[in-house]
């Protein structure tokens, strides 16, 4: 539908909800509307360029580089596409909500609560974005949606739509403030959502968090070994298959057991007097000896006799080695609860107090805690992984993970998008960076590194009619994505014909002229590195430059394969 909804006579609507009938068996429908980053993204080609002067290298060669993205999200997920496909670890993202009260700025405009295309609008927004996104994680990867219920449900089944309903791993409610917003005679809104998807459920790994005391409330001579356990476990069932095996008397501090405790039905099970499900214990006698003895075996009396109860460890249990029990001892651990985010540490309340020490701003609208992504990030990622938001906002994100680092000697990489609308990416976002770094107040920094870019434009003829000149044009201004695509941001060398990049592992070249009289010359200067070398080439097709590859040098053309990408972008 292309026209204003009132401009369609009853017939030709009667007519398009007939077609929708036929060719959508379900899903979510709705009226696209252009965005215009995504109309300048298929006529112009999105590149970055390098703020030398937002520079912050407070931390050895060797930690990772952080970045910062000032732009629209939608370019610099554009250009991720080419640096970073298949690379990202967990993506968390705080979208706008769409409350209609100016939190959501579509095509220039703020949508309010009257515009008719208001869930258009914002869903073809998301749909943009997550497209992308979902390109860029790895196949283990995972991501984070906060929204609340203006849009929760619509946005469960566009990521049905996009990540596939298999891959939907839960709707997590968070506690936003402990004393909500009264509506009237309303219910108070006291909570939002995350929903979490995985690109591969089969390959995703999600980490159990760490045991509470309260999980394990006992302690015995055994603790220092094997932690403290809990008694949740009779050693009779009456819900397991009958075996005559696991029906038999237990001698124990001169008193008999059986299982369910009566012996006369015990006699009497044992002549084939039972249920298919019936009375018996969990253990084997070989295994309840050996429990015994290694104190794995409590009993505990009550008005209606005693019973036998096995203690299960926080930091043991039993195993069974080549016909012979044994302790193996182990870290349990809890998988996160779908209820876990409803604790008041990860409110927008503490979040508003977190931001307010660092920065000396008003009531900044809806921040979420570090303590959020710290959690997200620790039950799915390792202490290498790349972080992607390309809602940064306030720069929480970030902030969190520099912290999770500076725990636990992790090395992960932050990666931050923004849009510098009322100055937010440079007086916020980098602010607050730039602040947990180099420490505020009385907090001592992080140390880290950063480099910070700003999406920008190559004017061209639009995708499907470059020209040579403007194949030549991408190829010079694509220096600082091919750093950010080698993580190599050290520039050591650039002349009219070439840039030379370095990290404490490689060296990267770009060899960016038509004109290849000097390219050998530059090819003499890779060759005497220490280091392997990445040299990209400019071409006018594929396959251009394989002739300069040598074991020294691993050779890519340019910009062919940014190209590539990005048509399949406007696609």
């Amino acid at each position: 539908m292309s026209k204003k909804l009132e401009e369609y006579t009853k017939e030709e609507l009667l007519t398009y909800i007939g077609k929708l009938r036929k060719d959508t068996k379900f899903g979510l429908v709705w009226n696209p509307k252009d965005e215009q980053v995504v109309v300048d993204c298929k006529t112009k080609i999105p590149v970055l360029q390098a703020v030398a002067d937002r520079t912050i290298a407070k931390a050895t060669s060797d930690e990772p580089t952080h970045l910062l993205m000032e732009g629209d999200n939608y370019h610099s997920l554009s250009v991720l596409n080419y640096t970073h496909a298949g690379k990202v670890d967990i993506i968390y993202i705080d979208p706008p909500y769409n409350t209609g009260n100016k939190d959501f700025i579509y095509n220039d405009h703020y949508v309010d609560k009257e515009d008719p295309y208001r869930h258009s609008e914002w869903l073809s927004f998301m749909d943009n974005r997550l497209r992308l996104a979902k390109n860029l994680l790895a196949g283990t990867g995972v991501i984070f949606i906060s929204i609340d219920d203006n849009e929760q449900a619509h946005l469960k089944i566009l990521c049905d739509t996009i990540f596939g309903e298999a891959n939907f791993v839960g709707c997590l409610p968070r506690v936003t403030k402990k004393s909500g917003k009264q509506h009237s005679d309303d219910i108070a809104s006291n909570h939002d959502y995350v929903l979490v998807y995985t690109k591969n459920r089969l390959l995703a790994q999600f980490r159990g968090i760490e045991l509470d005391d309260d999980d394990y409330p006992f302690a015995d001579e055994y603790e220092k070994d094997r932690g403290r356990y809990k008694l949740n476990q009779t050693l009779d069932y009456s819900s397991l298959f009958y075996n005559p095996a696991m029906d038999y008397k237990i001698e124990h501090d001169g008193q008999t057991f059986v299982p369910g405790g009566d012996l006369e039905k015990h006699y009497a099970r044992h002549k084939g007097v039972h249920k298919k499900i019936d009375w018996v214990w969990r253990w084997g006698k070989d295994r309840f000896d050996f429990g015994v003895k290694n104190g794995f075996v409590v009993v505990k009396k009550s008005k209606n006799g005693s019973r036998i109860y096995t203690k299960t460890y926080s930091k043991a249990t039993i195993t069974k080695d080549n016909g012979h029990y044994k302790i193996e001892y182990l870290d349990r651990e809890n998988n996160l609860s779908s209820l876990a985010l409803v604790d008041n540490v990860f409110s927008n309340d503490n979040a508003k107090k977190e931001l307010a020490r660092i920065l000396s701003l008003g009531d900044f609208d809806f921040p979420k805690p570090t303590s959020l992504v710290e959690q997200l990030m620790y039950i799915t990622a390792s202490k290498t992984a790349i972080i992607l938001d390309f809602f940064a906002g306030s720069g929480t994100t970030g902030h969190a993970v520099l912290k999770l680092n500076a725990q636990d000697g992790g090395k992960r990489q932050f990666i931050l998008g923004t849009n510098n609308e009322n100055g937010i990416a440079e007086n916020i976002t980098y602010e607050r960076i730039n602040k947990v770094i180099n420490g505020y107040n009385s907090t001592a920094g992080i140390p880290a590194n950063v480099r910070y870019f700003k999406t920008q434009f190559v004017d061209t003829n639009g995708l499907s009619a470059l020209t040579d000149k403007d194949k030549l044009e991408i190829t010079k201004e694509m220096g600082a994505m091919i750093a950010l695509r080698e993580n190599s941001f050290n520039q050591v060398e650039q002349t009219d014909h070439w840039q030379t990049y370095e990290n404490t592992t490689q060296v990267t070249g770009i060899y960016y002229r038509e004109d290849k009289a000097r390219i050998q010359e530059y090819l003499d200067k890779l060759n005497a590195q220490d280091k392997p070398v990445k040299l990209y080439v400019f071409g006018w097709g594929k396959n251009a430059g394989t002739e300069y590859a040598s074991k020294k040098v691993n050779v890519e053309d340019i910009p062919e394969p940014l190209i590539e990408v990005y048509k399949e972008i406007a696609k």
